[in-house]
């Protein structure tokens, strides 16, 4: 058996969080979460998963910070970026940061799940 796929989850809404877990685990998603933007990316570094979903408000570090410097750093894990602001400019500073999605709150899990399972698949 080939070993599961790994999303990290860097969100800090508990339900959010609990939600997602749930339809990625039924997916065979290994999950693992983490809420705190100052420590987030030691943690993509250390667990080195296939996909993370970033939030872009997040407390001590905003998501747009984490993602430049993931991507400063030649880091080219896949990254789907979740806000509840979604207006264009938030948009385009998520794909300027280097994010390979981009999805608004509220969202269908399963769009969430579609978007990572094609994510993985580039």
């Amino acid at each position: 058996m080939s070993e599961p796929k790994t999303v990290l989850l860097v969100e800090d809404e508990p339900n959010i969080m609990e939600a997602l877990r749930f339809v990625l685990e039924r997916d065979d998603w290994r999950v693992v979460t983490h809420s705190d933007g100052a420590t987030a990316l030691g943690a993509i570094t250390d667990i080195a998963p296939n996909v993370v979903v970033l939030d872009v408000m997040l407390p001590n570090k905003s998501g747009f910070d984490i993602l430049r410097e993931l991507r400063a750093g030649q880091n080219t894990v896949p990254v789907l970026m979740l806000t509840a602001r979604g207006q264009q400019k938030d948009r385009d500073m998520a794909i300027e940061a280097g994010a390979n999605r981009f999805m608004t709150k509220p969202f269908a899990n399963r769009d969430v799940r579609d978007a990572l399972n094609t994510l993985i698949a580039q």
